[in-house]
């Protein structure tokens, strides 16, 4: 309990749990890429085997900000953090900040 009083007085949302990170980006894609997708393993490039662009992956970002009820420094996201679904679950799981 007290680990995670001390994480809400931070403002970062280590909670947000990183299978539920992964399980939000698999039910985003589909409506941010606009065609069906089944649900995709950590390791698919983002990029390179789903045509994710800079837009999409600026609209795949608040879309999980809008999904998980956080926010996310957009500024902060490197290449590498967008490399995969896994390491995009990363980032998201360990950056982000709590809305109040």
């Amino acid at each position: 309990m007290e680990q995670v009083i001390e994480q809400e007085s931070t403002g970062r949302d280590e909670g947000v749990p990183r299978a539920r990170v992964v399980e939000s980006i698999n039910l985003l894609l589909p409506r941010v890429l606009k065609r069906e997708l089944p649900a995709q393993s950590e390791e698919v490039c983002l990029f390179d085997e789903l045509g994710l662009t800079s837009a999409s992956t600026l609209a795949l970002i608040l879309e999980l900000e809008e999904e998980l009820d956080i926010q996310i420094e957009v500024e902060e996201i490197g290449q590498d953090d967008l490399r995969s679904l896994g390491t995009l679950a990363d980032y998201v799981s360990t950056h982000a900040i709590t809305e109040d």
